[in-house]
């Protein structure tokens, strides 16, 4: 199969830069795959996994958070804003996040309640992206 030259890249390092087989986006309109000589597009990424297929025949899944995907005669750039690595995870731990950022929204003042929901989203989402 064919490979092209695919970048995830988050504020804090670089997850993936060479060729991949395939690439699947969660875009906001819905997940694609990209593979070689995908025709140009860019979109926003929702939450969710982002699967990449190495030449070596090896899986990699991400869990992205917001971004942008970018296709083109040169390959697929993915600039996220959060990117985790699947075995970078742990569900018990985010099962414990989750406990606490629900008592921290609980115990919020008014003015302290928007960002202590908004912690709790991100937590849920990564939570349903993995389908734990």
């Amino acid at each position: 199969m064919a490979t092209f030259h695919f970048e995830l890249v988050s504020p804090d390092k670089v997850l993936f830069n060479g060729p991949a087989q395939s690439v699947l986006v969660p875009g906001n309109e819905g997940d694609f795959q990209v593979l070689s000589d995908h025709a140009p597009v860019m979109t926003s990424v929702r939450p969710g996994v982002v699967g990449i297929d190495d030449p070596q025949g090896k899986h990699h899944r991400v869990f992205v958070r917001g971004g942008f995907a970018d296709a083109s005669k040169k390959g697929l750039i993915l600039l996220a804003e959060t990117a985790i690595p699947f075995e970078h995870l742990d569900t018990d731990k985010l099962g414990e996040e989750i406990r606490n950022a629900e008592e921290d929204l609980a115990d919020a003042s008014e003015d302290e309640k928007r960002l202590a929901q908004e912690k709790l989203d991100r937590l849920r989402e990564l939570k349903d992206a993995i389908k734990l």
